[in-house]
């Protein structure tokens, strides 16, 4: 059964699980920022080939080992991690089990944040 919670608490464990991330990586994030929607959209899906059901997070942007580049010129807009609330929420049935997904899936979305492949997530059990 689906664990649900409300969206400012989803947002605090959101927040409280960027924080575990070791300085040594946070210190990238420079012009990011984490949302969270109830799913992802029919565009993100279709682009992606999965089910909507599926898919917890999404990193959408342009990973930090191509940032740079022409005289260092930042990009206008932020990258960002999508977290999926429903989503996340219907694989878990406890509290405990929400926060070890949340993590899970920020994690993985980091990942992709700088470069990382869905086979090379999967190669480090990510």
């Amino acid at each position: 059964m689906a664990f649900r919670t409300s969206r400012e608490n989803f947002e605090r464990l959101a927040e409280e699980a960027l924080e575990t991330l070791p300085e040594e990586y946070r210190k990238y994030f420079t012009n990011i920022t984490i949302i969270i929607e109830d799913y992802p959209g029919k565009e993100d899906t279709k682009r992606l080939n999965t089910k909507k059901e599926l898919l917890l997070g999404l990193f959408s942007g342009v990973p930090y080992p191509r940032k740079g580049g022409f005289f260092d010129i930042p990009y206008p807009l932020p990258d960002k991690i999508i977290l999926f609330q429903k989503n996340i929420e219907n694989i878990c049935s406890t509290e405990k089990e929400l926060i070890e997904q949340i993590q899970k899936t920020l994690i993985h979305e980091v990942g992709h944040y700088f470069g990382l492949s869905e086979g090379d997530l999967r190669r480090h059990g990510i």
